[in-house]
């Protein structure tokens, strides 16, 4: 199968390096992305949207054979890029993996609240982070994630999703991988109908499994996050 690997905030194509390798050893042929404004440091991001990163992915769907097995895999914020993907071009997604994130519905922000100046949204410092989503996260790991991060383009954090009528978007069979938050307290999110979890919810054919560290397995458990990958493609 075809994987295009998404990141998430403040982070390129490199945050797969040390997960690609299990999923290349079982078979698969991986894309991950490096979405715009995200290259370097230096990229100018004034005027990129979530639009564009949309774009981003529906365009490495469209660069692959039509008749191409097509898996998105989106990390935290990269979840909501991989729905809108599967929501612009139905038919062609086999698979969605979500991991530590989920889908996100029409008119829903990842923070509509940023102020509209800030341009260049920046990793933070650790102590603004929660202590679950550093879990795992050591000392080494957390100075070579500060030294790769890249700042997250403002509009991208801003603007809100909007997705068609098409509906088939929640027929795609899906996975969560729950890192930080595990999946028992999701289930009890979705019975309570919170916003957080509402699209997942109206999904017709999806798993979540537990896969427990903090909020970067890619970095804190690779392999294990490969092992899980390669999982949810053999269901």
């Amino acid at each position: 199968m075809n994987l295009i690997l998404v990141p998430g905030f403040w982070l390129d194509a490199s945050a797969w390096d040390a997960v690609t390798p299990t999923l290349v050893a079982a078979g698969h042929t991986v894309h991950p992305l490096t979405l715009p404004g995200l290259a370097s440091v230096d990229d100018d991001r004034a005027g990129i949207t979530l639009a564009d990163h949309v774009a981003a992915v529906v365009g490495a769907v469209d660069a692959l054979p039509a008749d191409a097995e097509v898996v998105l895999v989106g990390h935290s914020a990269g979840g909501g890029l991989v729905y809108a993907a599967s929501d612009a071009r139905p038919g062609r997604i086999t698979r969605m993996v979500y991991v530590d994130s989920g889908p996100l519905g029409d008119g829903q922000a990842l923070d509509a609240d940023l102020p509209p100046e800030v341009v260049d949204h920046v990793l933070p410092d650790w102590g603004e982070i929660e202590d679950e989503s550093l879990v795992d996260l050591t000392d080494e790991l957390r100075a070579e994630f500060r030294d790769r991060a890249v700042p997250q383009p403002g509009g991208t954090v801003r603007d809100a999703y909007r997705l068609s009528d098409d509906l088939s978007r929640r027929d795609v069979p899906t996975t969560v991988i729950a890192s930080e938050m595990p999946a028992a307290v999701l289930r009890d999110l979705m019975d309570q109908g919170h916003p957080f979890v509402a699209e997942l919810a109206k999904h017709t054919d999806y798993e979540i499994v537990d896969l427990p560290t903090g909020h970067w397995p890619m970095f804190t458990r690779p392999e294990d996050l490969g092992e899980a990958i390669v999982a949810a493609l053999a269901r």
